[in-house]
């Protein structure tokens, strides 16, 4: 099986290049970029399956840089490794279509284990796909077709709506959700999968397809015969 590629961008030489050894004796394949600019570059050249993205560098930060590349690539999956753990920049990393948030500092083996999960979820959805009414979801190209029109879904919004597909008209919790697409139920992350089900439904053209809240509980994805 090709490896997997994975770009860390970080302008902490020292403590990046014992990560990057860490990461390559798990079998993957990193390339490491100073800062923004380098990253661009490197991204561009080696087309990575995961990003790993400071967002303190000089020039372009890594929010800066995550904007440029989710204009055309909506596929590569991002976390962000910062410390910069405020509410505001939780949610504006989230609403770059970041995949995760993870702070500084942190255990190497967690990381190891956020990576490993996030390919393997890949690998188990590769070749589903579910008929909702007349909307057809294919989670492996996050996208949703309905008659003409296709919808392309960030990676996070595509896992959310899997959830919620495999449990049509049941209840799903809110913290299993959060648990299985951002690893925690902290109240970042909360507002976070509130903001995407927002962007869910925008998408969802299918007058027989709804997402229904049920307070503090959670969602249930209908679908109308």
């Amino acid at each position: 099986m090709k490896r997997k590629k994975i770009l860390l961008v970080d302008d902490d030489m020292t403590n990046s290049l014992l990560l990057k050894r860490f990461i390559e004796a798990e079998g993957y394949e990193v390339a490491y970029a100073p800062n923004g600019s380098a990253g661009l570059e490197a991204y561009r050249e080696s087309a990575p399956d995961l990003i790993l993205l400071d967002i303190n560098m000089p020039g372009i930060n890594g929010f800066e840089l995550a904007r440029i590349i989710r204009q055309n690539d909506r596929k590569v999956i991002i976390f962000f490794l910062t410390d910069r753990t405020d509410k505001v920049d939780r949610l504006y990393g989230f609403s770059l279509k970041g995949n995760d948030y993870i702070p500084k500092p942190f255990y190497p083996e967690e990381l190891m284990a956020k990576i490993n999960e996030r390919f393997e979820s890949e690998l188990i959805s590769q070749d589903v796909e579910h008929r909702l009414g007349a909307t057809v979801f294919c989670p492996s190209l996050s996208t949703l077709q309905y008659g003409e029109e296709t919808h392309s879904l960030s990676v996070r919004q595509s896992e959310i709506l899997a959830i919620l597909a495999v449990n049509v008209g049941k209840l799903v919790e809110r913290d299993a959700i959060l648990e299985a697409v951002w690893g925690d139920a902290s109240y970042a992350n909360s507002m976070a999968l509130n903001v995407q089900i927002t962007y869910i439904r925008k998408m969802l053209a299918d007058p027989a397809l709804t997402i229904v809240s049920v307070k503090k509980k959670g969602y249930i994805l209908q679908v109308k015969a």
